[in-house]
């Protein structure tokens, strides 16, 4: 019997769970570190979390929905939905919480996975499902650690940190922070709001479902079919934006253009909010409140460089001293830091960190040279920018469901470096040639490498990982211990 192991519980682990039970395979563990599963929804609470994805679209496509309460779906319902959809497709009982991998190492044919408390697995194959949002990138500020107040990350927030009639200073303009300051705005005394560059926004589409919708959902399922289908054609837009299509990306300019100037009456602020680099370089935000909120004479956005945290408060270049009681870092994740710090060693005692070191780099983002049936989810330059992740989730599940097909029928699966190079070199000349090449230091890590985002629509990636190609990996090498899917 061929065993599994799959690193975290997300909606990542849970597709390739899914997938592998359907296709019968039995002996998995979902290895969690938390107490529950949920990936980014377990960890992110903070006030006003939702998703910025339309809920027809963000879901399983084996598992639609009928009782999303609106379009643009708040935090809990996401964290119900998935946890649901766990239960019903029977990985629930896979998943072992507290279970943190510490290190994995290939040896004599298997994995051998230890966990921070000790324990030790062995699995024919590792899943790692840790996504690319899951450790967040807090900002080295000179005098931090001298801040008397609260400080946190919106990825750590709890419901304990105090909010009313405090002073709240918000570094970062981004997803989270647009959701955030809204939500918090009129119950804090004041928000700072320090941004570095201002964000691509256009209005949020947003609206309730009504029960009648939810009811004809649930006794006419083709219903969510045909939503779901309107949705990806909507996504459509800003993907042929983000690659290249002149015309599309005009149309988004002015749509946004449009907004600030419809939101914003005064000049100054105006001037503030206006990006100076090309759409795609940060994630599209859809906001009706966020432009609203910044008009409040409660709230002020500060473009002025950080140069130093204080015991009260912050200061900026212009020699001001801000003062605030909580300090939220709304400054996204280590995207680029793959599976740190988990420590990964392949065949010959390869480090992945080594073969990582000038940037994360997988074959589809699924497969890496010198690491035997080891297989990614979420992995290097598979992020999308104007559609659902889910989507890929999906198709890299029913390809990893292949390629474990191949290794219960005894043969190792290690794809060969000739073609995991060749498919780089063709991702990282698309990426150079992309909007995400004119931008700042968001997608890129220190050696230049653009190693989160995928340069061509979701459908190519899908049509690509559809069926899997052995002629890809290397010559099989028959297992000993080979055995089925039973």
């Amino acid at each position: 019997m061929t065993r599994i192991a799959i690193i975290g519980a997300g909606f990542g682990g849970v597709a390739v769970a899914a997938s592998l039970l359907k296709a019968g395979f039995r002996d998995i563990v979902v290895l969690e570190k938390a107490a529950s599963a949920g990936g980014v929804w377990r960890d992110n609470t903070y006030p006003g979390c939702a998703c910025d994805v339309p809920a027809p679209l963000y879901s399983y496509s084996f598992a639609l929905n009928p009782s999303w309460s609106r379009r643009y779906p708040p935090h809990d319902e996401i964290l119900a939905y998935l946890r649901s959809c766990a239960d019903k497709t029977g990985v629930t009982p896979l998943i072992r919480y507290g279970a943190e991998v510490a290190s994995a190492v290939w040896s004599s044919g298997a994995w051998d996975i230890s966990l921070t408390g000790g324990e030790e697995v062995r699995a024919d194959v590792l899943i790692p499902a840790v996504g690319q949002l899951s450790r967040p990138s807090i900002p080295a500020l000179p005098g931090a650690e001298s801040f008397t107040g609260i400080a946190v990350h919106t990825a750590h927030w709890t419901p304990g940190i105090p909010v009313d009639g405090r002073r709240i200073a918000v570094v970062g303009t981004g997803a989270s922070a647009i959701q955030l300051v809204p939500a918090i705005a009129g119950r804090a005394t004041h928000i700072d709001v320090y941004q570095r560059t201002a964000p691509w926004t256009v209005p949020k589409p947003d609206r309730r479902y009504g029960r009648l919708r939810q009811a004809l959902a649930r006794r006419l399922p083709a219903l969510m079919l045909l939503s779901r289908a309107a949705t990806w054609g909507l996504t459509l837009v800003p993907g042929a934006a983000l690659h290249g299509n002149r015309p599309v990306n005009a149309l988004i300019r002015a749509y946004s253009w449009v907004q600030r100037h419809w939101q914003v009456r005064d000049p100054v602020l105006r001037a503030k909010v206006t990006p100076d680099e090309p759409i795609g370089c940060k994630r599209l935000l859809f906001t009706n409140a966020w432009l609203p909120t910044l008009n409040r004479p409660d709230v002020d956005l500060i473009t002025e460089k950080i140069i130093a945290v204080t015991p009260d408060g912050i200061r900026t270049a212009d020699g001001t001293d801000h003062p605030c009681d909580v300090l939220v870092y709304g400054t996204g994740f280590a995207a680029t830091d793959f599976l740190a710090p988990i420590e990964i060693t392949g065949r010959d005692g390869v480090s992945l960190a080594g073969a990582w070191s000038g940037g994360a780099h997988a074959y589809l983002g699924l497969a890496v040279p010198g690491f035997p049936n080891m297989f990614l989810v979420y992995g290097p330059n598979t992020n999308t920018g104007n559609t659902s992740v889910i989507y890929f989730h999906e198709a890299q599940a029913r390809w990893i469901t292949q390629a474990v097909r191949s290794v219960a029928q005894g043969t190792t699966m290690e794809v060969r470096p000739e073609v995991a190079a060749a498919y780089d070199t063709e991702i990282q000349s698309r990426l150079s040639t992309s909007v995400w090449s004119a931008c700042q230091s968001w997608y890129r890590t220190a050696a230049g490498r653009i190693v989160t985002n995928w340069p061509g629509s979701a459908t190519e990636y899908r049509r690509r990982t559809a069926v899997l190609d052995r002629a890809d990996f290397r010559p099989a090498v028959v297992r000993d211990d080979s055995g089925g899917a039973g």
